[in-house]
């Protein structure tokens, strides 16, 4: 079947822990045999320690085989059990432990992921990517933290805004233009030069910050990100991402959501899908679970919800559902990240209160290399888990993924809902013999 787009897509955690392996092999790494920490250079003091081995030592040794398993388990979801501890600690973790050895060159990755989508017959990708502010000086960040902390106390907006409008000069004035330039460059130059978008696939990007850093870090990697989100045709958008349950990502929301609502008013054509909701009972407070989408919707003025677990939580939650609605605000729905990140699923989750209420959804894959899953088995469990859905209203599902693309270029947007179409036709004839 033809799946459209897929939305809500984090590049490192796509790539499948396979790919990491083999650039740690093909740069014959070091690989503590005990923590199964990897590094490309190891101090002269640490090399006599007889847990760090060479990677090339492991393969001569013929052990190699045993420690791809032993990483492949590490860095993924791969044979996760719950006896290793708490599924979302596990998730976030792998990160940190593969991180070495992705490969700086993002050629291998983009070429990986279009192969893949073409294979799987996905036309369209918006894949994020970290973006910050860089040679900030301490002294001032510091300044700004604390000021920015006393004004979220207050809850006033007022004073806010001028602590932002200082800062917002100050990341001018050290950067942020060069550095959003500098990384527009590097990224069309690598989307060009390897022939990344062709007739089968289009890739696009969303900048991305995270919301786990202090707050004038995170506005100065904002900045940034807006800075290049403006110049660049092939980055679309700006994210937040990072574990919403962590406290200071919890204590800071509200500052965070009105740094958006401050740039969304100097850059008023940027289209933001954030990460909103993604809680659930046990995990916050049960009064925490009532607002952060409403949040991310009016006052940073998201136009796409990431996960939006919490919604039967969130204060006036049928407002909401009317307001998503009405003004065709679609939530991303990860069905794999959900139940292994959140251990929510089936009727727990609220893909059906969302689909009860007409709130327009895409269906998403999150993190495909880490959870080792694809969009493919995201509509299959859809289709098994929730019957209710028609396959009208799956293939409606599909026709969303291009239609709430943040696509720049609505002639591209156009040809690619053309070939989705055409496509649904071969497939139906091909099933249905019509």
């Amino acid at each position: 079947m033809p799946k459209g787009g897929d939305l809500h897509h984090h590049y490192d955690g796509s790539i499948y822990t396979e790919t990491f392996i083999e650039y740690a092999i093909k740069n014959d790494f070091w690989l503590n045999i005990n923590t199964l920490i990897i590094q490309k250079e190891l101090p002269i003091d640490l090399q006599k320690d007889k847990n760090w081995r060479k990677i090339s030592d492991l393969i001569q040794k013929n052990l190699i085989e045993f420690y791809k398993q032993k990483l492949l388990e590490k860095w993924s979801s791969k044979d996760f059990h719950p006896s290793k501890g708490p599924s979302d600690d596990h998730f976030f973790s792998t990160f940190d432990g593969f991180m070495p050895a992705k490969d700086l060159n993002l050629s291998t990755g983009l070429l990986e992921l279009k192969e893949r989508a073409i294979k799987e017959n996905v036309s369209y990708i918006e894949t994020m990517f970290l973006l910050f502010f860089k040679d900030g000086d301490a002294k001032k960040m510091q300044a700004f933290n604390q000021r920015l902390k006393n004004t979220q106390q207050k809850k006033d907006e007022q004073t806010l805004k001028t602590i932002l409008d200082e800062m917002y000069a100050y990341f001018n004035a050290n950067g942020a233009q060069k550095q959003a330039q500098k990384y527009n460059e590097d990224l069309q130059r690598i989307h060009t030069s390897n022939a990344i978008d062709n007739e089968k696939f289009t890739l696009r990007y969303q900048n991305a910050i995270l919301r786990l850093k202090q707050p004038a870090e995170v506005f100065g990697d904002l900045v940034v990100c807006y800075l290049s989100d403006q110049s660049s045709p092939l980055v679309n958008g700006v994210n937040i991402v990072g574990q919403e349950d962590r406290e200071v990502s919890m204590k800071d929301y509200w500052l965070h959501m009105r740094m958006y609502k401050y740039l969304n008013e100097k850059y008023p054509n940027t289209k933001n899908a954030l990460h909103a909701g993604e809680l659930t009972l046990g995990l916050v407070k049960p009064e925490e679970l009532t607002w952060h989408i409403n949040e991310a919707i009016s006052v940073a003025n998201a136009k796409r919800i990431g996960h939006g677990i919490d919604l039967p939580f969130e204060k006036d939650a049928f407002s909401l559902l009317k307001k998503m609605r009405e003004e065709q605000i679609a939530v991303e729905i990860n069905l794999t990240s959900n139940e292994f990140i959140l251990n929510i699923k089936n009727d727990e989750h609220p893909i059906s209160l969302y689909h009860q209420h007409g709130v327009p959804m895409v269906i998403s894959t999150d993190d495909a290399g880490v959870l080792r899953t694809n969009l493919t088995e995201q509509y299959v469990l859809l289709a098994k888990r929730y019957p209710e859905f028609s396959y009208s209203e799956i293939k409606q599902l599909v026709f969303n993924s291009i239609r709430f693309s943040f696509i720049e270029d609505e002639s591209l947007k156009t040809s690619i809902l053309k070939k989705l179409e055409n496509d649904f036709l071969e497939f139906e004839k091909m099933v249905f013999g019509k």
